[in-house]
């Protein structure tokens, strides 16, 4: 049922869906690209400042110009428009770096309070630019925090070129921002993960900064209008953090980061088009049709950013979990086999002593039944129960564990002041990590010894 609405709401897609989109994607691929280089200098929240901080510039260059405009000193023209918001923004943006780091050397603060203080300061002066002027200049506090990009797709650059404004500039920006990594790669890789050796090279890593800064500065003003001062943000770190956890390759990460930004604005539009009238629809709310697509796009990035959290296939969640419970699985299947072989042990030597090493002759766990259902089904023992004996397999590797365990036992006690009864819980911790050539090297250094320090036989190697 919710499938048939979903593809019925999608059914009435039009041209305006396609350049939303297009735009969409346009702004949030080429904030993702120097928003990756911040995110890998560990300055994210230098991307948030630049965003917030730029407010009170761009503020202040739109009222400059409307004052131009309404004196007729000036001839409104949108290309006009954009190149004083830039302007506006990038010395903003420079200015708050400026204050950033006097703050961070004259008041002895550490960079996050700096740039804490900055941000946060200069976003509530422009909040307050926008109050006070609010009603005398149609400045929408919500187009500048939200964004308006249904509505930029209705503004073309003229009639004999039917293409929206935002995605002309927008795609402008982003064509600047591929051709500066592309030419400075190399002094930007350099620059972000290793300072000091950049240095040394001739790469003066203050100007890569400060470039970046305004790289950023400029991509920030060209999204300013489609998905507004909050929302950029979103699209600045959200998309890289998420490319970051899918791959160490710092190419394959730029590539993407931009294929994350534009499924964020696809998926963005297509939510908000869907999602409220589905979900409202049946609370009661049949008035409620769509939501922000800038809104859902910032969902979107954040959903995705959640997916890959979870099901990272190097770093997820599932799979360090998937990896920590086959670990357990396998050193209590290797802890079974050692108490079998020592079992074995006591047996073949006729030895009255009922006592094994490892007390786990019982399935007295849900671990020790795993084990031994894993150990059954590698035909390392007989049956999987307690009372199994070992294959001739298992019995090999049982072997070589306790030769692991009895070595390093000699290793402690030879190099260390220890009791005899503080060797075993060491031992019994680091035999399942011992390779044949750590034992090898082990046995050199101990002269071969044939018996551990309790008077136990070691185990001759395979």
């Amino acid at each position: 049922m919710m499938f048939r609405e979903l593809i019925s709401i999608l059914s009435g897609w039009g041209w305006l869906d396609t350049w939303t989109v297009l735009i969409g994607a346009l702004a949030a691929m080429s904030c993702s690209l120097p928003g990756a280089w911040l995110l890998l200098r560990r300055q994210s929240l230098l991307g948030d400042a630049l965003s917030h901080s730029i407010l009170p510039g761009i503020v202040l260059a739109y009222l400059a110009l409307h004052r131009l405009e309404v004196n007729h000193w000036v001839t409104p023209n949108a290309g006009s428009r954009h190149l004083v918001l830039f302007l506006g923004a990038a010395v903003s943006g420079v200015l708050s770096a400026v204050i950033t780091e006097l703050i961070q050397r004259w008041g002895r603060m550490d960079r996050d309070a700096s740039i804490g203080v900055v941000f946060t300061s200069m976003f509530a002066l422009g909040l307050l630019l926008i109050r006070m002027f609010a009603d005398k200049v149609h400045v929408d506090p919500g187009c500048v925090l939200y964004g308006s990009l249904e509505t930029s797709v209705l503004m073309r650059l003229s009639d004999a070129i039917p293409i929206p404004q935002a995605a002309a500039v927008n795609g402008i920006i982003l064509a600047v921002n591929g051709l500066i990594v592309l030419i400075f790669f190399k002094e930007l890789r350099l620059s972000t993960f290793d300072p000091g050796l950049a240095g040394a090279v001739g790469v003066n890593a203050k100007w890569i900064q400060l470039g970046l800064m305004t790289m950023t500065a400029a991509t920030l003003v060209a999204a300013f209008e489609s998905v507004g001062a909050i929302l950029v943000i979103a699209m600045l770190i959200v998309p890289a953090a998420t490319a970051r956890l899918l791959t160490d390759r710092l190419g394959m990460m730029l590539i993407l980061t931009l294929i994350i930004a534009a499924l964020s604005a696809l998926l963005g539009h297509a939510g908000a088009i869907t999602i409220p009238s589905m979900l409202f629809s049946r609370l009661g709310y049949t008035d409620v049709r769509d939501a922000s697509t800038a809104g859902m796009m910032a969902i979107a990035a954040g959903c995705l950013f959640i997916v890959t959290i979870l099901a990272s296939p190097r770093h997820g969640l599932i799979r360090r979990t998937l990896d920590r419970l086959r670990l357990k699985i396998r050193i209590a299947s290797e802890d079974r086999l050692g108490s079998l072989f020592r079992r074995d042990e006591l047996t073949t030597t006729n030895s009255t002593s009922t006592q094994v090493d490892h007390d786990q002759m019982s399935a007295g766990t849900w671990f020790d039944w795993l084990a031994l259902k894993h150990l059954f089904r590698h035909r390392l023992i007989t049956a999987a129960s307690p009372t199994a004996t070992l294959t001739d397999r298992g019995r090999d590797l049982a072997r070589n564990l306790v030769r692991s365990h009895r070595l390093w036992e000699a290793y402690m006690a030879r190099h260390f002041d220890l009791p005899g009864d503080h060797l075993h819980a060491t031992a019994e911790e680091v035999e399942h990590f011992l390779s044949p050539e750590l034992q090898k090297e082990l046995a050199i250094e101990l002269d071969q010894p044939t018996l551990d320090p309790h008077g136990k036989s070691i185990p001759r190697p395979l």
